[in-house]
């Protein structure tokens, strides 16, 4: 598939790079469908591509003491391999696709090469590195503070902002999972959303009905990193 101009590319990242950024890493993107579970990144094993998402969106978990978590979402704003751009080659978390969708992948060599002959192309994805690392503090405080309503709440607007759909295909089980809680907590919580108008879910659908108001139950979990990313890329 051809490469996209940056001006034509629905990530964030490469959309704003200038034409001489984006020259860099064209020849070497290849655009690839990335279906529902595919890996991108493994935990402690060396990472050979970084996905520029362009739709779907993909989960970044950790495990620890045999239990996983959610830490943060990557969807069309953003790209997966930080670790890379950090001058690591490797993860203590799992990367994987949660939404089926695209995206261009460049081989990790290949990307490292470029950040060495530009510095505002390094720069581009060391704001995304700092949008991203605002998120998971975000994930943290909700994990700690927010109750479980609140959390999915917030998890249902992140995931909201990477599609174009208002309906998101999930599962009770996947939610505990991602969110750390016990699948009948989620169940409660999201029986919760239902009666207050907010969503409407069946059979491992999730349709939003109401996303102002799921804003304001997220009781604040959700906006500032958001903010913080409107800010860096406009």
């Amino acid at each position: 598939m051809p490469t996209k101009s940056p001006l034509e590319s629905s990530n964030r990242i490469l959309a704003r790079l200038s034409p001489s950024d984006f020259a860099l890493v064209a020849p070497h993107l290849k655009q690839v469908k990335l279906p529902l579970r595919k890996q991108l990144e493994t935990r402690k094993r060396p990472i050979d591509y970084v996905y520029f998402m362009e739709s779907g969106f993909a989960s970044v978990v950790a495990n620890g003491s045999g239990r996983t978590i959610e830490v943060g979402l990557i969807g069309r704003e953003g790209m997966t391999g930080l670790a890379v751009i950090m001058g690591a080659d490797r993860t203590i978390s799992d990367t994987f696709i949660q939404n089926a969708g695209t995206g261009s992948r460049i081989t990790t060599a290949q990307l490292r090469q470029a950040l060495e002959k530009s510095r505002t192309l390094q720069g581009a994805c060391l704001l995304y590195a700092h949008a991203f690392m605002t998120q998971m503090t975000y994930t943290a405080i909700s994990n700690g503070r927010s109750k479980i309503e609140e959390r999915l709440a917030r998890w249902i607007l992140m995931a909201h902002d990477r599609l174009e759909t208002d309906e998101l295909v999930l599962t009770h089980e996947f939610l505990s999972m991602m969110l750390g809680v016990r699948r009948a907590g989620v169940t409660v919580a999201l029986h919760l959303l239902v009666r207050a108008g907010l969503i409407q879910a069946q059979r491992g659908i999730i349709t939003i009905t109401d996303r102002k108001g799921l804003e304001e139950i997220s009781n604040g979990a959700y906006g500032v990193p958001e903010a913080e990313f409107r800010r860096l890329f406009g």
